[in-house]
């Protein structure tokens, strides 16, 4: 999941992106409304955390431009104008939710992952051979097992999962589950991957994660998928 935060307070943006990076997200930061607009119109983002107060044009201003694109990922406005008008007037041109400064971070995290839910016709559930993964609750096992994922293990895994059977890049991973472009020559995917297959295959005689040479990776639960 790819999110983009307009903010132009340094602090705040950076809280947030930690934040939501170490909750599995890749996170994008825009610092003004024509920054954000532009990377709007350049990327097909999940979910947008929208300020209002921006240097240089109003958020509400943002958020219609937004709005009049045929791709409309849900918006969470996240402001110190708190009082009702503004709630009531931003909700009016569209934004899907309205959280007012200061906030708890665990709040915010909790409406990023409603919307997202909201905004997403996948299922919830996802399940491949005796694998289950639970979106909502972050949790995954496997035969029943318990197993515990790091938030970038967890997001590769999902993204595997909804593409079941379909060949993935390290393109594709990385510009998923990582805020940053595949250069061509960092090994961080076939790392991550390596610490998946040690808490998914390892112990299983059925293996779910597939090499596929010259591509990249697949999750399929098929004893014939042998590693090609």
């Amino acid at each position: 999941m790819r999110l983009l935060v307009v903010e132009d307070e340094k602090r705040i943006a950076d809280f947030l992106s930690r934040g939501l990076e170490s909750a599995g997200y890749a996170v994008d930061v825009a610092d003004d409304g024509k920054t954000a607009i532009s990377m709007v119109h350049a990327t097909d983002y999940d979910l947008i955390i929208l300020d209002l107060m921006l240097p240089d044009l109003d958020g509400l201003a943002v958020l219609e431009k937004i709005r009049n694109r045929k791709v409309n990922p849900p918006v969470l406005i996240l402001s110190a104008r708190g009082a009702v008008d503004d709630r009531v007037k931003g909700l009016e041109l569209g934004a899907d939710d309205y959280l007012v400064k200061p906030f708890a971070f665990v709040e915010l995290l909790a409406r990023v992952r409603v919307l997202l839910r909201r905004g997403q016709p996948t299922p919830e559930k996802l399940q491949v051979g005796d694998l289950h993964l639970d979106c909502i609750r972050r949790k995954v096992t496997r035969g029943g097992e318990p197993i515990d994922l790091a938030p970038k293990e967890f997001s590769i895994l999902e993204y595997m999962m909804r593409n079941h059977g379909r060949p993935l890049s390290r393109t594709m991973i990385v510009e998923h589950v990582w805020d940053m472009d595949y250069d061509g020559l960092t090994n961080i995917v076939d790392v991550y991957i390596r610490h998946l297959r040690s808490k998914i295959d390892d112990r299983w005689p059925v293996k779910l994660i597939h090499t596929i040479r010259g591509i990249g990776y697949m999750l399929e639960a098929n004893e014939k998928a042998a590693e090609k």
